[in-house]
């Protein structure tokens, strides 16, 4: 069975990488110590500290793992053609909600990359879906636990 691609653009794949360097060298470095200052506190079994740090070295390690696995599926997306008239991967879109006349503008990001509060949402995410592909004009309807939300795209950047 393969492994899912990781939708990334050059600057979410560098930040991956960076991660997984800091994660590899200075945090395995930092925990280590961590465990050994903790041990020679005496009795490991009653050992807060130790346990911490244990803890925090197998958090390290799964993420390190989850990093290293990412990496090795990654598809660096392109960035869109200037001029692009429809909704892909790496797009800025400007929606209007056509109920209480509001503007949004996102990114259309990989899921990897998906951050709401800095307006970056993922290609998977309802909204995502709904208007990728689409052009200036179209109006777009997408489920939420409220309702059915009707977006017009304005603008694709």
């Amino acid at each position: 069975m393969s492994e899912k691609e990781v939708l990334l653009s050059l600057e979410g794949l560098k930040q991956l990488e960076q991660e997984l360097f800091t994660l590899r060298t200075a945090k395995r470095l930092e925990v280590a110590e961590r465990i050994k200052q903790a041990r020679e506190y005496g009795d490991i079994a009653e050992n807060s500290e130790y346990e911490d740090a244990k803890n925090e070295q197998a958090f390290i390690e799964g993420r390190i793992l989850v990093l290293e696995k990412m990496l090795r599926n990654a598809v660096v997306i392109d960035e869109p053609a200037a001029g692009s008239e429809v909704v892909v991967l790496g797009s800025s879109v400007v929606l209007k909600d056509l109920e209480y006349q509001d503007q949004l503008e996102y990114t259309i990001v990989g899921t990897t990359e998906a951050d709401p509060t800095h307006n970056r949402i993922s290609n998977e995410s309802p909204v995502g879906r709904a208007i990728m592909g689409k052009g200036v004009g179209a109006i777009v309807e997408v489920d939420a636990p409220d309702g059915t939300i009707k977006y017009e795209v304005l603008a694709v950047k």
